[in-house]
């Protein structure tokens, strides 16, 4: 079974398209979380995965919507929260809502979580990577830090796609990765798209010029 994984696409619609429509055939997608949130379109790219059923896990990002909180001291993100929270109708919100912290897929093998599986919230970044975070399943999942990587150990695989909307390793195109859940490979993917559409409708938004500068940095 070949998987596409996604995450921390993050309101950035016109990244999720080229993703969608560079994805090699897939038997199933899932994604790692945060939805919404630093773009403008929030409401479509929930639609995008609720239309799809996709296995969706809750983001920090997801989280401040759907519980009516917002981040201190970004102001990127509290304006993002802010959008998306107008921007989203009840169905979508709802959608939102009830996504859950952590999902075990394909009769167990595969665990998908936003962050870290046991500290909700923490950042783990490839260096941080190691068996110790796996638990029965052969694959983890992860997204959080906006930077694509795996690695296979004995134990398992640790698997983050990247981020489709705002990835954060200096390179601006959308990532996504393909997972072979039977043989536990991975196969990481990028793809570029209108990083100047996406920029104009930011500001067009009146969402913050930082967001839409840092889109072209890959940062």
């Amino acid at each position: 079974m070949k998987v596409g994984v996604v995450s921390d696409i993050h309101s950035n619609l016109v990244a999720l398209e080229a993703v969608l429509d560079d994805l090699p055939d897939v038997d199933a997608l899932v994604c790692a979380g945060d939805v919404v949130g630093y773009n403008p379109w929030p409401a479509e790219c929930v639609d995008a995965l609720r239309e799809r059923d996709v296995p969706t896990v809750m983001g920090n990002h997801d989280r401040m919507v759907a519980t009516d909180r917002n981040f201190g001291g970004n102001g990127m993100a509290q304006a993002g929260v802010r959008h998306a929270k107008r921007e989203l109708n009840d169905v979508q919100r709802g959608w939102v809502e009830r996504l859950p912290r952590e999902r075990t897929l394909f009769d167990g093998r595969v665990k998908v979580v936003h962050d870290h599986p046991e500290v909700q919230d923490r950042y783990t970044y490839p260096e941080a990577f190691g068996p110790h975070l796996l638990g029965d399943e052969a694959v983890l999942i992860l997204g959080h830090t906006h930077v694509q990587h795996h690695e296979r150990y004995d134990e398992g695989t640790v698997l983050n796609p990247g981020s489709v909307g705002q990835p954060r390793d200096r390179d601006p195109r959308a990532a996504y990765a393909v997972l072979d859940v039977e043989a536990a490979t991975v196969e990481e993917h990028r793809v570029g798209y209108d990083v100047a559409r996406v920029a104009e409708a930011i500001r067009e938004s009146g969402l913050p010029d930082a967001t839409a500068e840092r889109l072209a940095d890959g940062r």
